[in-house]
């Protein structure tokens, strides 16, 4: 995984849990859902990544 890989991905992480907690402060359910989604998307990136690097070894 390259470290421009795990910055993004941390990057989509944080952004989700900002929308996520936002969406919580406000009453926002989509906002709430969208955070989830993409804190969802970062950890599959990372799983799949995860398992390139494995293989390389």
């Amino acid at each position: 995984m390259g470290v421009d890989d795990k910055i993004k991905n941390a990057a989509e992480d944080l952004g989700g849990k900002a929308k996520e907690a936002f969406g919580k402060a406000t009453g926002d359910d989509s906002k709430v859902a969208e955070g989830k989604a993409d804190q969802s998307k970062a950890d599959v990136k990372k799983a799949g990544e995860n398992v390139k690097d494995a293989f390389k070894h």
